[in-house]
């Protein structure tokens, strides 16, 4: 897969992206949690149908200034000021996870350079709070401090022990039990997961996340005019079905597809290439 990493700096801040595949639409990834430019679940599908993928590693991800992350409209302004760098006139928008609120907000205010949005697990809404305790682990383990120890730990332990690390990461992804999830997937999928932890990273970038969760407003979603595809499995536990609901119900011109994937990570496992044909066939749509 043929992949380009580039940086363009504006008003003294860096924003580091990829290009994943040369010619015919760009597709614009606005990148799940502890993710950045290298992410790959879902992109093979997209470049062999000839799409473009331009992935930005979001604000305080990657070698992206933390300082465009001061709020979801600064940062989606840079994302904007990056596709005028790269001369793209409109895009289809693919927003993951913790990516989420910048896909919705970049539609929601930036409509003419967009083509359609498509969410896939995708947070829309606040999500963990200050009350939360996983928020308040998250702040520990994935402070900038300490965020590097956590993944090289996590690195370390799945490349001795990927099907035990699997195992244990696994309430975090599904509501289904183990061996539930045992019957949904198939060898290669405990690779790429061990692929995932290998190129995680947090830097600054998952404490912003969890600060411009509770920016994006419903008023943002009722803006929202591009075609939209809501994609989420009815198993996921680390984003639960309710973002998908509430998405659904708040922006007009979505269509809702509730997936029987294992979890959180619907590009793994047993219907992963229906997965990959929908989102293909309502990009080509459009």
């Amino acid at each position: 897969m043929e992949r380009v990493i580039g940086t363009y700096v504006v008003d003294g801040k860096t924003i580091e992206y990829s290009i994943t595949g040369r010619d015919g639409e760009p597709v614009l990834v606005m990148h799940g949690g502890h993710s950045n430019c290298y992410e790959e679940f879902g992109y093979n599908s997209l470049v062999k149908e000839g799409f473009m993928i331009i992935t930005p590693s979001r604000a305080g991800y990657g070698n992206t200034s933390k300082e465009i992350g001061e709020s979801l409209s600064q940062a989606c302004y840079y994302y904007v000021e990056l596709l005028n760098y790269l001369e793209i006139e409109k895009v289809h928008v693919l927003s993951i996870s913790a990516g989420g609120p910048s896909g919705l907000y970049f539609t929601s205010h930036y409509s003419n350079r967009v083509k359609t949005l498509t969410l896939q697990s995708a947070v829309t809404k606040e999500w963990h709070t200050p009350k939360d305790n996983i928020y308040k682990l998250a702040k520990i383990l994935f402070h900038p401090s300490l965020e590097k120890l956590t993944w090289k730990l996590t690195s370390t332990m799945n490349n001795f022990f990927p099907k035990f690390i699997f195992k244990q990461m696994i309430p975090s992804f599904s509501k289904l039990s183990y061996q539930q999830v045992k019957e949904k997937i198939v060898d290669e999928d405990i690779e790429e997961i061990k692929k995932m932890n290998d190129r995680q990273r947090s830097r600054f970038g998952f404490l912003i996340d969890l600060l411009q969760t509770k920016e994006i407003l419903a008023e943002d979603l009722n803006k929202i005019v591009s075609p939209t595809l809501i994609m989420h499995s009815k198993h996921d536990n680390a984003v639960t079905m309710e973002h998908a609901h509430y998405a659904h119900h708040q922006i007009l011109n979505s269509d809702l597809c509730i997936l029987e994937s294992w979890g959180h990570l619907i590009w793994l496992g047993e219907g992963s290439e229906d997965v990959n044909r929908k989102l293909i066939k309502f990009l080509k749509n459009y």
